[in-house]
């Protein structure tokens, strides 16, 4: 007879059995739960391994994906149930098995990688799937060289020997080359775009290690030369100052050219996190009070810069721990929101100011990364209350007890205390939530100063729980004080109104809008 307590196989999905959710959430917000298993999830994945070994009291696992990757996302999960040996069975198509090894890479699943590339290897390819693994190749690095051999056997040497005196010649940093001027570095910088959209060798050399530290040496060069021409800014003459912000200018060029660069190498990590290591030198220097009215071409250019590192990290493209993020917009964001009106009323002063400052930088941008910056709870101070177990019962209870108050104070009708306290709610919700706009705090840096507070619950997402029981209890409210007050006016006139206003405040097509534009952020 078997032992009734032999262990069941795991099964992803099996709530009864889970003591982990991973939830998949694309940049639309479509979220979905899969209820999962920690001894799973710890033996298949490196990354899921080290996320578990971080959490404290938590039992889920948030994980952003875009809504090409979603499907390979919950397909590697499937895949780390199943065993070793019927993974190759389970892929079906080129095309699933390129977007989960791009997946299993990320997630530094051993099996399903070799799996992956052994599937590759073996099944015939269409033109268009051997594009999409030429597109996939520089995110993969040396694991799929055995992949890229079929591709192109033949020695690849030549090709990456050009691209790396390319890339030599397009970061070094030394003066021009006589007779050539700067035109060797510009065509040096041609070839390596070219080489990199065009060339068809190319992909097999920018997954090669040496390639990649050339680069990475390249930026760092160009970043600390920027860092100590800007540094040494403060301590030269104003007639040499137009010289030095040529310079400056030009080593932002380079630095830009990379920042183009850097994406199609999947090196843009690299890009950011040097920009995060020299931000706060570069803005003591750009801040001093003897460049106060000088250089707006430098500023402008950094700031530029400064939006192109954001928009990687905004939308996701670069992943940085949370202090990283945090870091990067509470250096940036104050100076970006003092640039703004000094640029606008230089730009009323002179009508041929040629500098202007990009207005989703300073707006769409820097608020993005704000909210993706920090955790929730601690995102928002002024809304985060809300949040707090046990809030929703408060809440009622305080409107229990008004109507007990002012029952006893005023020594009128059951009907009549419900419909003050009813109005009461009103008058101070409407005030509180739909008409004061910003925070009473500093850290957001005035993000939240054209938001109400009801356009600031839940980061702004609608038809959110707390949404819902903020919609609810004025109507509830509504139908206690007019069935109390036997609905006679002018008390049901009153109360009509009062619910009225305040439910079609919360509409979610009123969010930003407000009713008939009254108190709108324009």
């Amino acid at each position: 007879m078997e032992k009734a307590g032999a262990a069941k196989p795991c099964k992803l999905g099996d709530q009864s059995s889970s003591d982990i959710i991973v939830r998949l959430k694309n940049r639309e917000g479509r979220p979905e739960c899969f209820y999962s298993h920690s001894s799973v999830l710890i033996n298949k994945s490196k990354f899921f391994a080290d996320r578990l070994s971080q959490l404290d009291s938590s039992t889920c696992i948030e994980i952003h994906c875009s809504d090409s990757d979603y499907d390979h996302h919950v397909s590697l999960l499937r895949l780390l149930y199943l065993p070793a040996d019927l993974l190759l069975d389970s892929l079906d198509s080129v095309k699933t098995a390129v977007g989960i090894l791009q997946v299993a890479v990320a997630f530094n699943c051993e099996e399903i990688t070799q799996s992956c590339i052994q599937y590759l290897e073996a099944i015939p390819w269409e033109d268009k799937e051997e594009e999409e693994i030429l597109k996939a190749v520089p995110k993969l690095g040396p694991i799929a060289m055995p992949i890229l051999a079929r591709i192109q056997p033949v020695d690849s040497s030549a090709t990456k020997n050009v691209f790396l005196s390319a890339v030599r010649f397009a970061t070094s940093i030394g003066g021009p080359c006589p007779p050539f001027g700067d035109e060797l570095k510009t065509s040096a910088q041609e070839q390596v775009e070219y080489m990199l959209g065009e060339d068809e060798d190319t992909p097999l050399v920018t997954a090669d290690d040496e390639v990649k530290s050339e680069v990475r040496k390249g930026l760092s060069k160009i970043c600390s030369s920027f860092e100590m021409e800007l540094s040494s800014l403060l301590l030269e003459s104003d007639l040499t100052l137009k010289t030095s912000e040529n310079k400056l200018l030009q080593s932002l060029s380079d630095l830009e050219w990379m920042c183009n660069i850097l994406p199609k190498m999947d090196l843009m990590k690299d890009f950011v996190s040097n920009w995060v290591e020299i931000s706060g030198n570069v803005l003591k220097v750009v801040e001093d009070e003897k460049l106060d009215s000088l250089m707006w071409g430098l500023k402008i250019k950094l700031m530029e810069l400064t939006g192109k590192v954001l928009d990687a990290v905004g939308y996701g493209n670069v992943i940085l721990p949370s202090p990283s993020r945090v870091q990067l917009l509470k250096t940036w964001l104050p100076y970006i929101r003092k640039m703004k009106p000094l640029l606008d009323s230089k730009g009323d002063e002179e009508m041929d100011f040629p500098y202007k400052m990009d207005e989703d930088l300073q707006r769409g941008k820097m608020a993005n990364l704000y909210v993706q910056a920090v955790p929730t709870t601690d995102l928002n101070k002024n809304t985060e209350w809300f949040t707090y177990p046990g809030v929703w019962t408060i809440y009622i209870l305080i409107l229990f007890f008004s109507w007990l108050v002012v029952l006893s104070v005023f020594g009128c009708s059951p009907g009549m205390a419900w419909t003050i306290v009813h109005l009461s709610h009103f008058l101070v919700t409407y005030q509180c939530f739909h008409w004061k706009k910003g925070t009473p705090f500093a850290d957001d840096q005035g993000i939240y100063n054209g938001l109400t507070w009801w356009e600031q619950i839940d980061n702004g997402k609608q038809l959110t729980r707390n949404r819902k029981f903020l919609t609810v209890v004025p109507v509830v409210l509504y139908l206690i004080a007019s069935h109390t007050t036997d609905y006679q006016h002018p008390m049901l006139f009153f109360n009509t109104l009062a619910v009225f206003v305040l439910v079609v405040a919360k509409f979610p097509n009123m969010h930003k809008v407000r009713i008939f534009g009254i108190n709108a952020d324009h």
